[in-house]
């Protein structure tokens, strides 16, 4: 029963999260902002998750997961009520900081509690089950801001969305027994470095493989629309084609645990990574919307279950008790990706867009072979030592 308390926890706070983004951004704009300070505005969010992360996941490891999960999203809601207070623009910053800060340390820490539930053999349906979640308020968040500002108003609306992120502290308080109190591994040994976990070859090449397929994700949703508008394509087609590799994602989440029992979740990653590969390669060639939307279902299914599967295996190849610190050195791999990839894209897209979608495609065949030569030097030890 826990897992389902904690993936509603993590549903709700990322609404919060989710419907946050578009609110300040819109909000911004609607007092004057132009687009560089909705670009710093946007960058706020990063910047604790960036800083704090490794941090984050120490404090879950040690104090265990319940009191991060409460401060954090505490903390997202207290920033999500700064708005409210006075039309300044001092607190309009404060509030995308203030959320950052709350969502990484309650990013980590529900991340290690799904990891803790059941037995490891569970593991898989766990993060099965919290990646469906996951989908279910990357939809609802941004629809819900949307609707709010519409119908509402922005002050109103930043009520809502902290009305539902308050929702998380009072149901962790009223339900203490359904959070794990801490993670399944757990010490209490001081003195160690975070960058003594990049010494772990399985987890170092998992922590790679998040980086990569967070670029694949990310720079579809950023590089889609621009395409679509190169061919001419409407804003309501360009709308379907992203909306297909939504459901797509979901669609082989619900079968993300079935894949992983029968094929292992290292070799589903890895043919994920192959199936981006070729689509990726074949994505400028194709203009028709149609082929497009099918074009993107299939991403879809290559990359939906990518990030979850990279979670739970960073979870298991973490160092026995430091889960929660692994954890967050995959989100400071992926801010870093975030930050970073779209500047060399960026660079890359002065040549034209076909070259963004075949250095993207280079990019995931290499971390898929990576990922396959692991898998190889990891089955020749396995039959040496039998």
């Amino acid at each position: 029963m826990s897992v389902y308390f904690v993936v509603l926890l993590s549903v709700l706070a990322g609404i919060g999260h989710r419907g946050s983004k578009v609110l300040v951004s819109l909000s911004a704009l609607d007092a004057g902002a132009n687009a560089f300070t909705v670009g710093v505005l946007a960058a706020l969010f990063v910047v604790f998750p960036l800083l704090l992360a490794v941090y984050a996941g120490r404090v879950s490891d040690r104090l265990g997961v319940r009191y991060p999960i409460l401060f954090g999203s505490a903390a997202m809601t207290a920033g999500l009520l700064l708005p409210t207070l006075h039309d300044s623009v001092i607190l309009l910053f404060l509030c995308p900081a203030l959320i950052g800060l709350g969502q990484i340390f309650f990013h980590v820490s529900i991340h290690n509690a799904v990891g803790s539930i059941g037995a490891p053999e569970d593991r898989t349906r766990n993060f099965s089950t919290f990646a469906l979640g996951a989908s279910i308020s990357t939809f609802i968040g941004p629809s819900l801001a949307g609707f709010s500002i519409d119908t509402l108003g922005f002050r109103s609306a930043y009520i809502v969305l902290a009305a539902v992120s308050l929702s998380v502290v009072l149901l962790a308080l009223a339900f203490p027994g359904l959070v794990p109190p801490r993670g399944e591994q757990h010490d209490d040994k001081e003195g160690r470095r975070a960058l003594d976990l990049l010494k772990d070859a399985p987890l170092r090449r998992t922590l790679m493989m998040s980086g990569v397929t967070l670029t694949g994700i990310e720079l579809f949703s950023f590089y889609l629309p621009v395409y679509g508008q190169s061919i001419g394509l409407s804003a309501s087609r360009i709308g379907l084609v992203l909306s297909s590799y939504a459901a797509a994602a979901f669609v082989v989440r619900l079968a993300m645990h079935h894949l992983a029992k029968r094929f292992g979740a290292t070799e589903v990653l890895t043919g994920s990574l192959f199936i981006a590969t070729v689509i990726y390669a074949v994505f400028p060639f194709l203009t028709e919307a149609p082929l497009l939307v099918l074009a993107a279902f299939l991403l879809g299914l290559g990359l939906g279950c990518a990030q979850p599967l990279t979670i739970m295996l960073t979870y298991q190849h973490a160092p026995q008790g430091r889960s929660g610190e692994a954890l967050g050195m995959r989100l400071t791999v992926n801010k870093i990706t975030q930050i970073s990839i779209p500047l060399v894209f960026g660079g890359i897209a002065s040549f034209g867009l076909f070259p963004v979608f075949w250095a993207n495609a280079a990019f995931l065949l290499a971390g898929g072979l990576v990922s396959a030569m692991g898998l190889r030097k990891a089955g020749l030890e396995r039959g040496s030592g039998a």
